[in-house]
């Protein structure tokens, strides 16, 4: 784990006056935690979308990038699967239209083309500082599933690998990692060592607040964070590294 750069990186953005962090600059603080994210890049138009497409390869996911927007798939800001570049032109406009229709004040910073994942078991890894307890990690079933099913589990960080899978196993959903009905099992060791990771990172950085990966995939080997999302303290109070 990289703490010196994390830790400016954080500070840059309460400088500048930011409330949050983009999904491309908490990914960054998740690579630098040795938590895999998929290859990505950010562009601001359409050539460069496809350009880039063509670099990292299809499938991709488009998605918007804007502070002003928390919940990018219910405001259309979301593409999944696109296989070639004319679906990925088509998709791209749509977006943008959508976007301006739906919420037209918000601030458009570009756009991310990423390499579409293989399907697996969608969790979801988050951290919070308590102002009463201090940090405390989270993990649930993820996707919408956690805002529906509510099947969460809590441990104060930083923790270990012990209490990260124990915290696995308190959930409901803890058998679709562990194989169900004839299902493979799932990276278990991989996505302990990413609640470890999550949980020593806000431990150990001023000026995060809130930090969550949601999803977190899980396959038979490895893990990769698709969607991430940070929420920054007070600004301007925040030591450099």
């Amino acid at each position: 784990m990289d703490n010196e750069k994390i830790k400016n990186i954080v500070k840059d953005a309460s400088d500048a006056g930011k409330k949050t962090l983009s999904e491309p600059v908490a990914k960054e603080i998740l690579r630098l935690s040795s938590i895999s994210v998929p290859i990505f890049c950010v562009v601001q138009d359409m050539e460069d979308a496809v350009k880039n497409a063509e670099e990292i390869g299809y499938p991709v996911v488009l998605k918007i990038i804007s502070p002003d927007i928390v919940h990018k798939s219910d405001m259309h800001g979301v593409s999944v699967g696109i296989k070639n570049s004319g679906e990925l032109e088509e998709k791209m406009s749509f977006m943008i239209l959508a976007v301006a229709d739906e919420s037209p004040t918000a601030c458009i910073e570009g756009f991310i083309i990423e390499k579409m994942a293989p399907n697996g078991v969608e969790v979801i890894v988050g951290v919070v500082k308590d102002e009463q307890f201090g940090p405390v990690v989270m993990f649930g079933l993820g996707g919408a599933a956690v805002e529906l099913m509510k099947d969460v589990a809590f441990r104060l960080a930083p923790v270990d690998k012990n209490e990260a899978v124990e915290m696995m196993r308190e959930v409901k959903g803890y058998p679709l990692l562990a194989g169900f009905r004839g299902s493979s099992a799932k990276d278990i060791e991989a996505v302990a060592d990413v609640i470890v990771k999550l949980a020593g990172m806000i431990s150990e950085t001023d000026g995060i607040k809130e930090f969550e990966i949601n999803p977190l995939i899980v396959h038979e080997h490895g893990v990769v964070a698709v969607d991430a999302r940070a929420v920054l303290e007070s600004p301007g109070q925040i030591k450099a590294a």
